[in-house]
C-alpha cells in the first residue's frame, strides 16, 4: 500500500468498501469514522451500522472530528472515512454556513498539514464533488466550494489519488 491514499468518488460508487480493501491487510488499522450519530435519524444509524458490519474486528474504530491528533499518534494503517462528513461537522462547529469561513479553513490547513506530517500508511475517503450540477442554496454551494478545494489540497499531498466509478476504481495520480 502506498503511503498516504486518497480514494474519491460519488455517492455510492465503493469508495468506502475500496478503501477498506487497500487498508485490511494492514495490521493494526485505525478507522476513523467522522459521521456524527443522530438517534433520530434512522437511516442515518441504518448506514452506520453497515458500515461497522463489513470491518474486522481487529480493528480499531475512533469516532471523531478531530483528525490531527489522530493522524500524529496511532500507529499502523489509518483510515478515514469520510471527509465530507467530517467537514460538515467543521462547518456545523466553526458556524461557516451562515458565518466567515476562516476557523473552518483553520481546521482544514491543520488537516492537510497532519496528512503531510503522518508518519505510517493513511487511506482517505472523499466525496467528490467536481462532476455535478452547480447547487441551488448557498450551503450547497459553499460546501461543495470547500470540500472540493480541501480535496484538491489532499490530493497534492497524498502520493496516491483513486476514483471510484460504479465500483471500478481509476488512477488518477
Amino acid at each position: 500500500m502506498t503511503s498516504r491514499t486518497l480514494v474519491l468518488g460519488g455517492a455510492r460508487s465503493g469508495k468506502s468498501a475500496h478503501a477498506e480493501g487497500l487498508a485490511s491487510a494492514a495490521d493494526p488499522v485505525t478507522y476513523v469514522a467522522t459521521a456524527r450519530r443522530d438517534p433520530s435519524d434512522l437511516d442515518w444509524q441504518e448506514r452506520i451500522a453497515k458500515h461497522v458490519a463489513r470491518r474486522p474486528a481487529t480493528w480499531s474504530t475512533v469516532e471523531t472530528i478531530d483528525l490531527p491528533p489522530v493522524l500524529d499518534s496511532a500507529p499502523g494503517t489509518v483510515l478515514v472515512d469520510d471527509l465530507a462528513t467530517w467537514l460538515t461537522g467543521v462547518l456545523d462547529d466553526t458556524g461557516a454556513w451562515e458565518g466567515p469561513l476562516d476557523a473552518a479553513r483553520v481546521r482544514c490547513d491543520a488537516l492537510v498539514d497532519a496528512v503531510v506530517r503522518r508518519d505510517g500508511p493513511l487511506v482517505l475517503v472523499s466525496a467528490e464533488v467536481g462532476l455535478g450540477v452547480v447547487p441551488a442554496t448557498r450551503s450547497g454551494r459553499l460546501f461543495r466550494d470547500e470540500l472540493g478545494s480541501l480535496n484538491a489540497r489532499l490530493a497534492q499531498a497524498c502520493d496516491e489519488v483513486l476514483l471510484l466509478v460504479a465500483g471500478l476504481p481509476l488512477r488518477v495520480k
